[in-house]
């Protein structure tokens, strides 16, 4: 997943304490220099040499006034630049920077694309692990401004086992007719629980019962705006870490999977009713002792969550765009804690798709990315997108 406060990663820093792993990061940020985003804007500039060789580039900027209980801030907390080209029909690349609060750069993906055939091909590198769609869609792609209320997979969860959903691994995806698959291995937790370097195993699965969706590999989208026609699409999502979770003295394994559902539909009108939801179920196999006192675990959700988004983007344009509501209802239910819950009224403004938007939500709830309550606050925000 993709937060408006870094949610996605950059580089882990306690990833240069292990030496075979200062090897495969140095290949994969140094000799690869390469990434992927979830996908490269439409505007994005364009140049192609004589030799067919090509190379893209864009940006993406995306920024909120938000208003917690009375208390107001402004942020801008996404400035990406996104780079990718090729140099022949098999070999790809695409090079993907961030910058961060305190005004540094960091490498947000770095793959190498070796893309065979559309029913195989390998990814290596820095990228997103395969995951649910909300995680896979990240901010630039949701249908909703303030999604990221439910538990999230470790490479979302702020810098030991990636960051901003990203992970270093391979992974091989590929489509058969309108079925779509990826499965890869990844570092995923990089110490505490897991001192035997065990990897991460990560897949999705997803048929598209009518319309195929359109994204650059494996990524996805939560609205296309009826760009695509009718679609339907169910997907399955699995992850798994032996020594996932826990801290160094006491480690536990951890599994989570989840079926997600997206279906789009142009009505007669010119109207677009988009309906996205999920169920997510995580295993986190703790003891008492995983969690000591001084803080050193890795600790994720155990439980189950659900949510469901209805939107409707009207067929008229007001201006230059035109105007999508929706309403996201999200309810986690964590098997060692009170249930948490939060209900999100948004209004989008849709200029030109993903690439220029903006949003009015009001959110309400205790609900967060951890999975489990957090305070329970009213927010207001505005927010905009813009891609290049």
């Amino acid at each position: 997943m993709e937060t408006l406060s870094g949610g996605k990663g950059l580089l882990r820093p306690e990833g240069c304490q292990q030496s075979k792993k200062i090897i495969w990061r140095s290949t994969c940020a140094a000799a690869l220099v390469i990434g992927s985003t979830a996908s490269l804007p439409a505007l994005a500039k364009k140049f192609e040499s004589e030799d067919g060789q090509t190379f893209s580039i864009g940006a993406g900027f995306r920024s909120q006034f938000q208003s917690v209980e009375g208390d107001s801030d402004f942020t801008l907390p996404d400035i990406r630049v996104y780079t990718s080209g090729q140099l022949n029909d098999t070999v790809k690349f695409t090079f993907n920077l961030q910058q961060r609060s305190n005004d540094t750069a960091d490498v947000l993906d770095a793959i190498a694309q070796f893309e065979f055939s559309p029913q195989f091909n390998i990814w290596a590198g820095r990228m997103l692990t395969p995951a649910d769609r909300i995680e896979m869609s990240g901010p630039y792609y949701a249908l909703s401004w303030n999604q990221y209320r439910q538990p999230l997979y470790a490479s979302d969860q702020g810098g030991q086992a990636g960051l901003i959903g990203r992970d270093e691994g391979v992974t091989f995806w590929g489509t058969a007719g309108k079925f779509q698959y990826a499965a890869g291995s990844f570092i995923g937790l990089d110490g505490y629980s897991n001192q035997d370097d065990n990897p991460l195993y990560a897949a999705r699965f997803a048929y598209n019962f009518l319309n195929m969706e359109a994204n650059p590999g494996y990524y996805t989208s939560s609205t296309y705006y009826g760009g695509l026609g009718n679609i339907f699409t169910l997907a399955l999502s699995l992850q798994s870490q032996e020594d996932g979770v826990g801290s160094e003295m006491s480690a536990g394994d951890f599994s989570g999977w989840t079926i997600d559902m997206l279906s789009e539909t142009v009505l007669d009108a010119g109207g677009v009713v988009t309906i996205e939801g999920e169920y997510k179920s995580f295993d986190a196999d703790y003891t008492l002792a995983s969690q000591p006192v001084d803080g050193e675990c890795f600790c994720l959700f155990d439980g189950e969550s659900v949510f469901a988004t209805a939107a409707y983007l009207f067929p008229a344009n007001v201006g230059p765009g035109k105007f999508q509501p929706y309403l996201r209802l999200v309810e986690n239910s964590p098997s060692d804690a009170d249930s948490s819950s939060s209900t999100e009224l948004g209004l989008n403004y849709v200029v030109n798709g993903h690439n220029t938007r903006l949003n009015l939500s009001f959110v309400s709830g205790d609900a967060n990315a951890s999975g489990y309550a957090g305070a329970d606050v009213d927010v207001l925000s505005l927010g905009m997108q813009v891609q290049l």
